[in-house]
């Protein structure tokens, strides 16, 4: 019952039920300041409890999962969440709600790097990685755009507690389908704790993204702001340099030497960066402005879901063809030419076709930078550590998308309150004026008020100025959106320029580790036996050896292996050997090359004796 499809479909739907969660609750703010009377500050923290706690936590349940056994962690993750949103739907005051969105975020944190790890676990081979990869980075971005779908449907139909009730069935079901048909998995060398690692780690990614929600309110040059980056500082720099020194670190901070694992994290962070602040700025647009329901404003945003799909399965694909850098430098071109198409054409009448056209350009775009770099850092890193790797690339995502919303929310405020106060007429009372520079929103009902007691002139006034701050400040948002993501951009295309890179490959400054080194061994040994079976079917026997990654005190030295050959018509001669440039056994040179494969037209004999002395001193 354990085929790779159906260990796939459980760990989809996992990731699934993990994002969905974190867009998911925004739609029902506004009946929860109804029914549970909750203030702007409670609401903040509704929403932002859950990304706390799963932020400061992945590094530690990345790490956990590897040492006791991801399929348990993810098994306990999905417990741990289903059980903390049944309780979410029965609470009664926004404290309690609060304290059991902490606890879903506690689950989240166990749950979803156990998901990636498992799959780069489970599909070792590097297309087949690529290809679920891509699935896994589709669902996760169509989820966070379906949030607002699902969660408008459920309160049409129901009260905003079904949005807790209704993940609780899901969960169970994911947890089900994991326990019959997911494998076993965790590091089998796994040392003892790395409690300095643990715990520094958590504390620096719960402060970090604590200071980053709260910016915004107190100001971002506030000394309240400034000493929560500087703290996050320190504790970052106390986690590396007690890493450096550990003998067994839970992340080995030298990972981030290697461009490949860095420029991907980057990339990861760019575009989730992008993607939250544009769901928190076209949400509005569309329930403000446009004057959309909750379910016609998340079934608005359907193209970027399916775009981004559609994006991530296509962008894994050709990142194996072409390149993980060049894909991802197209994705992050496609994200800032989005920003400035929306910057240049927005207005309140424009035509939901061009919106639309639009949001297929972010979502191919979002697809095409995310999930090729997600592929990229898993295949920098050991797949005994892929627990880990799962998180950092996580973390990234969290980071960039909180701070996403924090930088471009307070962009926007700053210039919607600004243009506000210069276009509000002066016939307005000072009192409307105030509740007007709270939110668009609020200044939408106030409008409505005014209208109702007899000044439908002014209160169209009030309503037309609100608006045009809101356009004003989306433009600039947008704006500061696409910079970054075209800064990004910029970066990738001159980190490839540089460096040329073959698809995929590792280099000699990107060293491979013993353990990803045995790893490379093993695939092409796969590769070489299913082309074995292919060319044996066709009756063409043709045997040459192939090389066999040793690993000897950390060191990788190319040996002939004579006695394990592998029938192929040439091929498996032809594989890449990771990395491009070898240690050579005989000559002792660093950067002595693998040889180009010769055509194979002696016997066995011959051709081991000219593989094993070509190139020698």
């Amino acid at each position: 019952m354990r085929s790779k499809p159906m260990i796939l479909v459980a760990l989809l739907l996992a990731a699934f039920l993990v994002n969905l969660d974190t867009t998911l609750v925004n739609v029902a703010l506004p009946a929860l300041v109804r029914e549970l009377h909750a203030t702007t500050t409670q609401l903040q923290w509704v929403v932002d409890s859950y990304n706390l706690v799963f932020a400061a936590l992945l590094l530690t349940f990345g790490s956990l999962s590897d040492r006791f056994g991801r399929k348990r962690m993810l098994l306990a993750g999905l417990t741990v969440f289903g059980a903390a949103s049944l309780a979410g739907g029965f609470t009664t005051s926004p404290a309690q709600l609060i304290a059991a969105r902490s606890v879903m975020g506690l689950g989240a944190a166990m749950t979803f790097p156990a998901t990636l790890a498992l799959i780069s676990n489970v599909f070792t081979e590097r297309r087949e990685r690529a290809r679920a990869i891509g699935l896994w980075g589709a669902i996760a971005g169509v989820a966070i755009a379906t949030g607002p779908i699902v969660g408008g449907w459920l309160l049409e139909h129901f009260s905003w507690a079904s949005l807790f009730i209704a993940m609780a069935p899901v969960a169970a079901v994911t947890a089900i389908l994991v326990a019959l048909v997911v494998p076993a998995s965790k590091d089998p060398d796994a040392a003892a704790l790395d409690i300095p690692g643990l715990v520094l780690s958590a504390a620096a990614m719960a402060l970090l993204v604590f200071t980053i929600i709260e910016a915004p309110a107190y100001g971002w040059e506030a000394g309240r702001s400034l000493a929560g980056f500087a703290a996050s500082a320190v504790l970052l720099a106390a986690f590396i340099a007690a890493e450096r020194r550990a003998a067994h670190p839970m992340l080995d901070v030298r990972l981030f030497r290697n461009m490949r694992f860095s420029a991907a994290s980057g990339a990861v962070t760019v575009s989730f960066f992008t993607l939250l602040g544009f769901i928190f700025l076209m949400t509005q647009y569309f329930q403000f402005v446009r004057g959309y329901g909750p379910l016609s404003t998340g079934v608005r945003l359907l193209p970027v879901a399916l775009s981004v799909g559609a994006g991530s399965v296509a962008g894994t694909q050709l990142a194996v063809r072409a390149g993980t850098k060049l894909i991802v430098t197209i994705g992050l071109v496609a994200m800032a030419a989005f920003y400035g198409w929306v910057a240049a054409t927005t207005s309140a009448t424009i035509s939901y076709n061009i919106i639309a056209a639009q949001m297929v350009l972010y979502g191919l775009g979002m697809g095409l930078s995310s999930a090729p770099a997600t592929e990229s850092i898993m295949g920098a890193i050991s797949r005994r550590k892929a627990g880990v790797g799962s998180a950092v690339n996580d973390s990234t995502r969290l980071i960039g998308g909180t701070l996403g919303v924090a930088v471009i929310g307070s962009v926007y405020a700053s210039i919607y309150g600004s243009r506000l106060t210069a276009t509000l007429p002066a016939s307005v009372p000072g009192p409307v004026a105030a509740i007007a520079h709270q939110s668009v929103g609020a200044a939408y009902l106030a409008a409505g008020k005014i209208a109702a007691l007899g000044h439908p002139v002014l209160g169209q006034a009030l309503q037309h100025a609100s608006t045009d701050a809101f356009l004003r400040g989306l433009t600039i948002g947008c704006l500061i959106a696409g910079a970054v993501a075209a800064a990004g951009a910029v970066l990738a295309d001159s980190r490839r320029r540089a460096r040329n890179p073959d698809p995929g490959a590792p280099r000699l400054s990107d060293p491979l580790t013993p353990a990803q080194a045995t790893e490379h061994r093993d695939d092409q040994q796969r590769t070489c036996l299913r082309q074995h079976r292919r060319h044996a079917r066709n009756q063409q026997p043709q045997y040459v050896p192939t090389r066999q990654l040793e690993v000897a005190d950390g060191n990788l030295d190319p040996l002939l292996e004579r006695n394990r050959v592998f029938a192929a018509t040439g091929a498996c001669a032809r594989l890449p050997i990771s990395p491009a440039n070898l240690p050579d056994h005989s000559c002792g040179s660093r950067t002595r090359p693998v040889p180009p494969r010769r055509p194979a037209t002696n016997d066995r004999g011959d051709d081991a004796t000219w593989m094993s002395g070509h190139g020698s001193c």
